[in-house]
């Protein structure tokens, strides 16, 4: 593990606990603020276009020089009740620094006002938006979910492929392994996201294969490329998809950083985040 991913863990731990030592589905609801804005950074070196679609802002980013025309959409976690983080932004300037793909940011309702069903409405929508090839889908956590979800109710539309970061692929949390990865998890509280998976799921089951898409096949879907910390209770999940996918006929890739905590990604200035992102524009300019 790198001193940089040592420290901004132990940071992580002392000062956020998504979801708060109450545990409680409300306490994180009362500490949820509006999604972040773009950054003023990402405005000033990057052409911006904002409209809105289904009555949620969509932000579609191009590099000024050097765009390629390879289009990602990218879906953001919090577990579908929080909205884009800067952390966030600073994901998706990562990629396009890295690989000159414009990417299309979709600003999702949340639960428990929003749930599954409305949520793949407007996302379809984008989708269909969405003109140039190759196109890909990317997401961490919550929006890793959704990624599949999408490629899942497309499985016979063409797409170049998928860019998970910690991805949330089974709602329930109900994998016995989680327990032991617990301890050394600084940002997750698996009652909480059993709770919030519960009120995006909305008149569905939880385990419903768009909430929960480890439940589908996992056959004839696109090419899946996973990067996963190992101090996240999402990594026991991570790994049974990726067997599961990859018995199920698919090309998947996992690649796991120890002692890196959920979204890692989000610490571009880590090492491990730095290795991530180079391996992420490989896919994407081979695709």
């Amino acid at each position: 593990m790198s001193l940089s991913m040592r420290a901004t863990g132990m940071l992580v731990r002392l000062s956020r606990k998504t979801f708060t030592r109450e545990h409680t589905l409300e306490a994180s609801l009362r500490k949820r603020a509006g999604s972040a804005p773009i950054p003023r950074s990402m405005r000033r070196r990057m052409d911006v276009a904002e409209q809105v679609v289904a009555g949620h802002p969509v932000t579609t980013v191009t590099p000024t020089t050097g765009a390629t025309g390879t289009q990602v959409i990218y879906l953001h976690g919090g577990s579908y009740i929080h909205g884009l983080d800067p952390a966030h932004w600073r994901i998706v300037a990562a990629i396009i620094d890295g690989t000159g793909a414009t990417v299309t940011v979709p600003d999702y309702g949340l639960a428990p006002e929003h749930t599954v069903d409305e949520g793949y409405a407007f996302l379809e929508e984008v989708v269909a938006r969405t003109t140039g090839r190759p196109l890909f889908i990317a997401g961490d956590s919550a929006g890793a979910a959704l990624a599949l979800g999408l490629a899942i109710s497309k499985r016979a539309t063409t797409l170049a492929g998928l860019i998970l970061f910690s991805p949330w692929v089974d709602a329930t949390m109900s994998n016995p392994a989680i327990q032991a990865v617990l301890p050394s998890d600084p940002m997750l509280v698996p009652e909480v996201l059993r709770a919030a998976g519960a009120a995006w799921a909305g008149s569905r089951d939880p385990r419903d294969l768009l909430i929960s898409p480890i439940n589908d096949t996992l056959a004839g879907l696109p090419p899946i490329a996973i990067y996963q910390g190992a101090r996240d209770i999402f990594l026991p999940d991570a790994e049974r998809f990726a067997e599961k996918a990859r018995q199920a006929g698919t090309d998947v890739t996992l690649r796991v950083y120890a002692d890196a905590f959920h979204d890692f990604v989000g610490a571009g200035w880590t090492p491990e985040a730095k290795d991530a992102f180079r391996r992420v524009a490989d896919v994407i300019t081979a695709g």
